[in-house]
């Protein structure tokens, strides 16, 4: 399936949607609210921590990375078969960033976070839209 069709298909259940607000601590307020949700959903605690630690890894890159507004959607969607978590990110910043890079970063601090995504991940994504950009995973939850 195209990154497009998966944009395009049905989301199932609850979609929930949460504004992220460019200020210190916005991914613990995020984070809090996600673990809610998905509390009411019933999935099991390894499945949640996943989800979450995915939340807070496309969450980060947005605020460190894009431009603001971004918005967090979320929703239960099958994924090969399985039960599943949709998590995406969406932010008003390019796909890449233009031109090189100016340094490497810091690879102790740094870097790591959408790898992290692809590890928890079953799928997971680049959207690039005219004026917007989402990041988006697909975690199994059942």
């Amino acid at each position: 399936m195209t990154a497009a069709q998966l944009a395009a298909a049905p989301r199932e259940e609850a979609d929930q949607v949460f504004p992220l607000p460019p200020a210190p601590g916005a991914v613990s307020v995020v984070r809090r609210r996600v673990r809610a949700v998905l509390g009411g959903w019933n999935l099991p605690a390894d499945a949640v921590e996943d989800v979450l630690l995915v939340v807070s890894e496309l969450i980060t890159n947005a605020l460190v990375h894009a431009l603001p507004p971004a918005t967090l959607r979320l929703w239960r969607i099958p994924v090969d078969g399985r039960a599943g978590v949709r998590v995406e990110v969406t932010d008003r910043g390019p796909a890449a960033p233009p031109g090189p890079r100016k340094s490497a970063p810091d690879p102790d601090e740094h870097g790591r976070g959408l790898g992290i995504v692809a590890a928890l991940s079953a799928r997971c994504g680049v959207l690039a839209h005219p004026a917007a950009t989402s990041r988006w995973a697909e975690v199994l939850t059942g």
